[in-house]
């Protein structure tokens, strides 16, 4: 296809059409699931519309949802289930953009998908707005997008961190990491912003809903702070590669001539 088809990654669509199918199936299903459980805990079907936000509990709720999908589908896209994330890992090459586009499409279908199981699954009494991201009282539209920096910046500083490839160590926890994020960031902005830190989950309610208020800053200011994070992380807080020993070094060799030295058994051949 040629040096700018495999810089744009047009040779995974048309090489590896089995595979990129699956990831983008796995991106759809993931943002489903968190747009129906993450947004159902946003509404309450006993109080009903006058009943005060659960901040605690939508936390929970989206926490635990990105905890699980993460686990399930990691190993199958990457388990981004964010604009943001994506958006990160292209900037810094870890994803080609022909993937990226298709991922971001993906969440998005995924995310409405979710919002419109909700909405049949719930009285009209109660649905009130499905969840829908919006700004909070006296929240001016720069503040809301100043949060959203700094929440799409906090996760996808912890994916770099926990999925750097010279940590392996760390990619055992990195759905729990990821989730309890979410969860952080969920239990300090509800109330600034709705708490998107997904333009995904935005774009699935706000479709839904038909409720496009300020929708911008829970495109801009996500992405914005997952790029800046991602490049940060990457060219500055990155681990090192472990160093390879020469193949002349051979350490359990000496180790054992150097045991041989203190039990007495074996002669000094240094």
């Amino acid at each position: 296809m040629g040096e700018l088809g495999n810089k744009l990654g047009l040779n995974e669509l048309s090489g590896g059409a089995a595979g990129i199918s699956k990831a983008l199936l796995a991106e759809f299903i993931g943002n489903l699931l968190l747009n129906l459980f993450g947004c159902g805990a946003c509404i309450n079907i006993s109080q009903g519309l006058d009943a005060p936000a659960d901040i605690v509990l939508i936390a929970l709720a989206f926490g635990l949802s990105v905890f699980a999908i993460v686990s399930a589908i990691g190993h199958v896209s990457g388990g981004h289930v964010n604009p943001a994330v994506t958006a990160g890992m292209a900037a810094t090459g870890k994803v080609k953009p022909a993937r990226a586009v298709l991922y971001v499409i993906a969440q998005c279908a995924g995310a409405a998908a979710g919002s419109g199981l909700l909405k049949a699954f719930t009285p009209d009494t109660v649905a009130g707005k499905l969840g829908v991201t919006g700004l909070g009282k006296n929240v001016t539209a720069l503040q809301g997008f100043g949060i959203e920096f700094f929440l799409g910046f906090v996760l996808v500083f912890v994916v770099c961190g926990v999925c750097d490839p010279n940590k392996p160590d760390s990619k055992s926890t990195a759905p729990l990491a990821i989730g309890l994020t979410v969860t952080l960031g969920h239990l300090l902005a509800v109330d600034y912003t709705g708490s998107a830190m997904n333009p995904a989950r935005s774009f699935g309610s706000a479709l839904v809903a038909s409720e496009w208020s300020d929708h911008w800053v829970y495109w801009a200011g996500p992405v914005a702070g997952g790029v800046a994070a991602a490049l940060l992380y990457v060219h500055g807080f990155s681990a090192p590669a472990p160093d390879v020993p020469s193949p002349r070094y051979r350490p359990v060799a000496a180790d054992e001539k150097e045991l041989k030295r203190l039990d007495g058994k074996g002669e000094d051949m240094a």
